[in-house]
């Protein structure tokens, strides 16, 4: 086959490579972010880039005090821009509310709410226990259930703040590319994403008219510590490169672009759209040669 229509091999015996961070424009200054899940991972990535952009943010989280006050305080670094963490379970009706009520206390209100907060408990599913099912639908749908509707709840009462944004609210729903790929061994998790997808399009549906966008983001492979086994050797990275047509693994910085721009006016046109940032992924690759 001529040179030119080969596509270049992985190289198995280098490790992955880092991309590196670009500069973030400061695209949401004056605007107040709720970033869910906040304290490591995708949803730290998030807060930061928010922070980077102009926001304030309030971090949730539910472990890990101190890894949550390291990102507040690495927000705080990006400018002139308030932070606090505050910890709260999405699961828990309760605590939502007063997680937003304490949000908007100390920030002076919302505009965006990230809802990134989400977990998994995997097993066969002839052993899968209710517990495992009910905990990750729990925080996974229940959670972005209950942040959704305080974030429409605020977002209606207050309306759109002209020189702030042109909508009156953006919700962010942190999906998976498993809102369509099946997974065994994960119902759960499969099934909380799929409804995920679902919720986040009928809620944009139903709320459209008060100029609030509800959007998703569905990450293929990120490089984050949860996945490490995954992509931390070359032999598995190589592996790893088999489901990723593009292939390179995605690191937490493309899906804080993303969130970014979802969240900016330069997306105002767009609501229940799901973005999917997985190199690939979702084209089905086993395919690529007829199948």
């Amino acid at each position: 086959m001529d040179e030119k229509t080969t596509p270049p091999a992985v190289d198995e015996t280098l490790p992955p490579v880092v991309m590196p961070s670009c500069p973030i424009d400061r695209k949401l200054r004056g605007q107040k972010a709720l970033v869910t899940g906040a304290s490591s991972g995708i949803g730290r990535g998030i807060a930061i880039g928010l922070g980077h952009a102009g926001a304030d943010v309030a971090v949730n989280y539910l472990s890990g005090d101190e890894e949550a006050q390291a990102i507040v305080a690495e927000v705080k670094r990006c400018g002139d821009n308030k932070a606090f963490a505050y910890r709260a379970d999405v699961s828990k009706e309760d605590e939502v509310r007063a997680m937003f009520a304490a949000v908007e206390a100390e920030l002076g209100g919302i505009d965006i709410v990230v809802n990134n907060a989400g977990l998994q408990k995997d097993a066969a599913f002839d052993e899968m226990t209710l517990a495992q099912w009910n905990t990750v639908i729990g925080v996974n749908l229940t959670g972005q259930f209950l942040c959704s509707r305080e974030a429409v709840r605020l977002f209606k009462r207050v309306g759109v703040k002209p020189g702030v944004s042109c909508s009156a609210g953006k919700i962010l729903c942190i999906s998976s590319v498993h809102d369509i790929i099946p997974w065994a061994g994960h119902v759960n998790y499969a099934a909380s994403k799929g409804g995920v997808a679902m919720m986040m399009k009928s809620i944009a549906q139903e709320v459209a008219p008060w100029r609030i966008r509800v959007n998703a983001i569905s990450p293929g492979a990120i490089r984050t510590p949860i996945n490490m086994e995954a992509w931390s050797t070359p032999q598995a990275y190589a592996e790893l490169m088999k489901l990723v047509p593009y292939k390179r693994i995605g690191e937490v910085d493309d899906i804080v672009r993303a969130a970014v721009w979802l969240a900016s006016d330069e997306s105002d046109y767009i609501t229940g759209a799901t973005l999917y940032v997985d190199g690939g992924m979702t084209l089905y690759p086993g395919f690529e040669t007829g199948g």
